[in-house]
């Protein structure tokens, strides 16, 4: 089971201010433009804020596997179907490849997660050996969950539509782990995601101080069923 705390955060987390240059406010346009087509409508709020806003827009109305369907059809739309076949046909999950897409991920998800920075991890490989690489991104504090204040927000459309994306359409595992107990998050490259029910993020309660819809007496996250 991944290394979770299953606990709700204590006290509402101050959001941090960020200031967004050119190149953040272009991907924060370029994936709200595509959340809202995906939609079939927008929303008058702004930047980050308005992605978020769409966000939640998806959520209403759906079950958790409907969310997870237009976040997918929204990732598939960012990369051009040739392009995913071709990575996923000439490459394969080396180390190299791992360690760049670490790389890539820490410099190109800043607007969206936040700070982040790649760190050495301990992937457990098919034939049961276990590697060394540098292909864990550590995301300090989440941005998408701080904003969202959501359990199943982070699962349903962050944590399980990319974790997908990678696995399956570009053919690099990806894991994963957000701790919901200081709202950081670890992406591992290289490692295959674990089983729903080996996953502990699945039992997760709300995080009653953050999120305004949290159900005080469900022990588990409504939004994850």
């Amino acid at each position: 089971m991944d290394n979770m705390q299953p606990k709700a955060l204590k006290a509402t987390v101050e959001k941090d201010e960020y200031n967004d240059n050119l190149i953040d406010r272009l991907f924060i346009w370029l994936f709200s433009l595509k959340m809202s087509q995906a939609l079939g409508k927008g929303t008058e709020i702004t930047g980050y804020d308005g992605f978020v806003d769409l966000s939640k827009q998806i959520m209403q109305g759906r079950n958790a596997q409907e969310q997870q369907v237009i976040v997918a059809k929204v990732l598939q739309s960012l990369v051009p179907s040739p392009a995913l076949w071709a990575i996923r046909t000439f490459s394969s999950p080396t180390r190299l490849v791992c360690v760049l897409n670490a790389w890539f991920a820490a410099q190109l998800f800043v607007w969206l997660v936040g700070p982040c920075e790649v760190e050495e991890a301990e992937i457990n490989l098919e034939d049961g050996t276990v590697r060394s690489q540098s292909s864990a991104v550590h995301i300090k504090k989440c941005r998408y969950l701080v904003d969202s204040g959501c359990v199943g927000m982070c699962v349903n459309m962050c944590k399980v539509p990319t974790q997908t994306f990678f696995t399956e359409k570009f053919g690099i595992p990806l894991t994963m782990t957000p701790n919901f107990e200081d709202l950081s998050c670890k992406m591992i490259f290289g490692q295959s995601p674990s089983a729903v029910e080996l996953d502990a993020a699945y039992t997760q309660p709300c995080l009653k101080h953050q999120c305004p819809t949290a159900s005080l007496a469900a022990p588990i996250c409504p939004k994850l069923s």
